[in-house]
Order: C-alpha cells, then structure tokens, then sequence
C-alpha cells in the first residue's frame, strides 16, 4: 500500500526540535572549559587556561556575533539556537583535539588536532547555519567561520605562527568540503522540482518558529490547477437561509496556518449563515497551497447559494453498511446527503476519485450529492483509503446500497436546529478554532444530530463514547470532524479524545445538543452543487514525491557526511606529510 504523504512528512518532525535556553548552553560551555584547565594542570606540561581560551572563549564570540551577523543579513536566528550551535561546535572539537593523546608517545600532536578540531566546527557551522537560517551559502560562510576564527587567535597565542598556516589550509579543506556536502543533499531536489530543500529547510523552521508563511511559496511552485465540484445542503428557516453544510473536495493541509490547514474556519467566517464544514473526499495531494485559494471556495459556494428553489420535506436518516463502512444517509428532497464511517477501525482520507464516482453514482437519483467522510477514528498514522481497493470498494459499495434505499423514502415535513459552541479547549489539545457545531434534523418522530467537532480525527473509540452520551436525546447521530490541520504543527497525530479524555468533551457536546434541540424550527431545504475552479493544489503525488525524496536524502547524509570529513583528514594528513 502506498505510503501517505503527511506520513512521510511525519517522519521528517524527529529532526525538527525546540532548542534549549541559551544561558543553560552558555553555562555549559564555561563548565567544559573550566574542566579541561583543571584536567590539563595534572599533565606533565600543563597548558594554563586552554580550555578556556581555545574552547569557551571561541564559543562565546561565535554565540554573541553569529545572530547579529544573521540578522544584519536579513534573516533570524534564536539565541537559544545560536547558543546551541556554539555548544554543539565544542563538544565537537574537544573530541577531535582530544585525539591528541593518541600521538603523546612519539610527539605531542596538540597543535595539529586542534587545528583539525577547527576544520571540523566549521565543516558542522556551515551546514547547519545553511539549514536554519539563509540556504545561501555565500552569505552564510562567515557567520560560520566566526569561532573557527577565533579559535585561530587562540591557536596562534599557544603556538605561534606556524599553527596558522597549518589551521588555515584545513579550514578551506573542510570549509570545501562541507560546500560540496551542501551542494549534493540540495542538488537532488533542485533538480526535480526547481526548488531548494535547504530553502525548504528555512521556511519550515521559520514557520515553526515565528509562524511564517514562506512555505507557501514552495507548494505553490510545486503545485497545480485544478477544478473540483462542491456539493451542500442549505436549510431556511423564517424565510432566510441560516445553516449550511457542505463537503469541500479539498483537504484541510498541510499543518498550522499554512496553506489550507485552517480551511473550515476560512470558510465558516466567510458567511453569515452557521455553516459546517464538513471533510469531503480529499488528500493530502488536494491542500491548497496558500489560504488565499479559499477564498476561491468562498467565491463559488456564494455563488451556488443564489436562486436557490428551497422546498419542504426530508426523509428519516437510515444506515447502510457493507463491510467495514457504514453510511447515514438522509434524503433532503431532490438532494442527499451521507456520511461515512468506519469506525472502530480507522477511517482516514479517502481518495478524491472514490468521492468522485460516488457523487455520479448519485446523480442517477438526486441532483445534488453530499458524500462526507466522518474522519473519525485514528487507530494510528496511515494511508487514505484507494480507488479498488478493498476498503475503497467497500465505500462504494455502502454509498450505492445507500442511495438506492434513500431514492425510495417517502418526505415527511422537517425541523432544523442549531448550535455552535466554544470549548475550553486549545490547538495543542487536538481542537481547532471552531470548537463544536451541532445540526439536527427532525423528521416524524426521529431525530438525528450531526455533531461537528473542528480537529483533525478522533482518538480510537471517542466517537462511540460520545454517540452513546447523546442517546437519550436523539434517535441517531454521527460525530464528524473536519480534518483541520490547524492542530498539527509538525506530528500528524494529534485528533480529538486523545490529550482531552472523552469524559471532558462530552458535557459539553450534550449542552450543544439540548441548545439545537430546544433550536428546533420548521425549515425548507435545498441543494446545491458548485464547481471551484482554478485552485491551485499540492498536485497529484507531489508532496507524496517531495517527502520521498527527503527522506531519501536523510538516509544518506550520515554515510556522506562522514565520507567527507573523512576525505578532509585525508587531505589534511597529505599537506602535513608535504609540509614535513
């Protein structure tokens, strides 16, 4: 089964982290230097304060001038990162110089090591000063070079001149190396997709760290355009339409603010009518790239939404299940609606094509089709559901069974009721900004509730939990979610009822309920279907390809970075033998 693209994605988060506080690095380094001055004062022929001096000292320069010198470029860097960076950049060269001790029987080979030590901190600096701040070389070298620099002061100070042709030969070794390192982990994604991973790099650590929105620049260059249908339901009451709910065939992605993860809250604030965003039948391949394309959404469903012939009745809502998937289906005059199911076993994304087929299959009976996916149960990460695919036959199958038995339902008059409700819950708990929507359809003596949660899938189990919590209220329900991935910043995983227990959920999605109830209007009802044209999307199989080739690139850089630094010391070892 193929691989899902946020999956992928997933797997890149583990090299994404918070850096620690700056004073806890600094402490750090100060600590290292003090160590190795009282360690060398037990040698034979102690080195007074050269841990201090060739290590500490070095490390506070680099940490104090690289953010300004960053800056000044016009790009941002974190103390806590920079003093991260200077940390990591010591521990690496007291491990290099300390192989020092390996020569102690037939010379001191001090100078030497630490020289090499100073070819390694900058062969570490460029790379990482690449990544996180500006992916353009040239103007990253001497923000990279600034403590191998100083440590050529140090260096020079312990053992004259001669250390500084020495040193200074192993930095443009390294300095090269690490140049043709950067090159050949950037040159792969250039060529495939005429963009910079690195610059990629900087634009996803900038949006997890300021919340820019550079990333958007590069789904759209990979991205393309696209023209998908849009079915809803629109209910009036009292004259005026004030409840829709609708099923976008676009995915709410990628993570946080960028492109279209906030998309039910873009849409919902778009129009005065209480509208639920429910998930259509969308991939990752279908985010838009930037939020601005929602308001294409927006644009078309307006449309849509004049000269509508509203009239009266709806059936019952019934169920159908083939398989693994069950559908609630409710007929709505001459338009239908379904959501589907799988829970509780995993229902993820499924495949614009089955959503697709699904609403011309439809048509043969109604004229408007809402087929929406209740993205309602994570069991774990994994991949949407395909076209003939086994799951994916069974969707089809369970949407035709139900729409030929809804074809047959008689109407019956119909009362609507609504409710929106704030909860007291955050992003990072798994809850979007749009809390908790409920609609309820009243037809005879049956009641169905349509409860909406904004967040991306529900923890295994929450949703029969909290079906089972609503019975003595309704006759029917289904707990949806819209996918949103305003909840995920880096990790895909993070739905609904897993940092908040169900038991804290469900009180409130009762008060919403009994507020819809007690909402209950007579209502006319219409359908409507709307082609969005013109969005620009991930693309087919792009971020799928895009991630694929990092992760490809993440493989090798262990083996090619050592490769290199092991070529350097090759190289270095020549010159020396040379200048001996």
């Amino acid at each position: 089964m193929r691989e899902r693209g946020d999956i992928r994605m997933e797997r890149l988060s583990r090299f994404i982290f918070t850096a620690p506080s700056w004073p806890r690095s600094l402490v750090i380094i100060i600590a290292l230097g003090l160590l190795i001055d009282l360690a060398l004062l037990r040698t034979k022929e102690p080195i007074l304060f050269f841990g201090t001096i060739a290590f500490t000292l070095p490390a506070v320069v680099a940490f104090l001038t690289t953010r300004p010198l960053v800056r000044l470029l016009g790009k941002e860097l974190s103390w806590n990162r920079s003093g991260l960076l200077s940390f990591a950049s010591v521990i690496l060269g007291i491990i290099v110089t300390a192989l020092a001790a390996i020569g102690s029987e037939s010379g001191f080979l001090l100078p030497i090591t630490y020289a090499g030590s100073l070819g390694v901190v900058l062969s570490l600096r460029m790379p990482v000063l690449v990544a996180i701040a500006d992916y353009r070389l040239h103007r990253m070298i001497v923000p990279s070079a600034l403590q191998s620099l100083a440590g050529l002061g140090a260096g020079y100070l312990y053992f004259g001149s001669e250390f500084l042709w020495w040193a200074i030969s192993l930095l443009l070794i390294f300095g090269i190396g690490s140049s043709i390192f950067i090159w050949l982990i950037d040159h792969p994604l250039k060529r495939s997709f005429g963009v910079s991973g690195l610059s990629f790099l900087n634009a996803l650590i900038a949006h997890m760290t300021d919340g820019s929105k550079t990333l958007e620049g590069f789904f759209r260059d990979i991205g393309e355009e696209v023209t998908v249908p849009q079915a809803s339901i629109i209910f009036s009451r009292s004259g005026r339409p004030n409840a829709v709910i609708t099923a976008p065939n676009v995915h709410p992605g990628p993570m946080g603010e960028i492109g279209s993860a906030n998309l039910p809250k873009m849409l919902h604030d778009s129009f005065n009518e209480e509208v639920l965003i429910t998930h259509g039948c969308a991939t990752h391949d279908f985010n838009l790239v930037s939020e601005d394309e929602a308001a294409k959404i927006a644009t078309a469903l307006k449309s849509s939404f004049r000269d509508l012939t509203f009239a009266e009745g709806a059936s019952k809502s019934l169920r159908t299940r083939h398989g693994s998937v069950e559908i609630l289906t409710q007929r709505f005059t001459d338009a239908v609606m379904m959501v589907s199911t799988r829970s509780p076993e995993r229902t993820e994304d499924i495949d614009y094509n089955i959503g697709i087929a699904i609403m011309a299959e439809g048509h043969r009976w109604f004229r408007d089709v809402v087929f929406v996916d209740a993205h309602n149960c994570m069991t774990d990460l994994s991949s949407p559901v395909l076209p003939a695919t086994l799951i994916g036959t069974e969707y089809y199958r369970a949407a035709l069974a139900a729409l030929e038995e809804a074809a047959s339902l008689p109407m019956e008059p119909l009362s609507v009721g609504i409710s929106h409700k704030d909860l007291p819950f955050s992003r990072e708990e798994g809850f979007g900004d749009l809390g908790v929507q409920v609609l309820i359809t009243a037809v005879g003596n049956q009641k169905t509730a349509y409860v909406l949660f904004d967040g991306n899938n529900m923890h295994e189990g929450a949703r029969e939990e909290i079906q089972s919590a609503i019975t003595d209220l309704v006759d029917d329900a289904e707990i949806m979610t819209t996918d949103s991935h305003v909840v995920n910043t880096i990790s895909g995983k993070n739905p609904i009822g897993l940092a908040v227990p169900s038991d804290l959920v469900i009180p409130h999605v009762r008060a919403a309920v009994i507020e819809a109830i007690a909402d209950l209007t007579p209502a006319e009802v219409a359908g409507a279907t709307t082609w969005c044209e013109k969005l620009n999307i991930f693309g087919s199989q792009r971020i799928v390809q895009f991630a694929s080739t990092v992760n490809v690139l993440l493989i090798f850089i262990p083996p090619l970075s050592l490769g290199m630094l092991i070529l350097a010391f090759v190289l270095s070892i020549l010159i020396f033998s040379i200048i001996g």
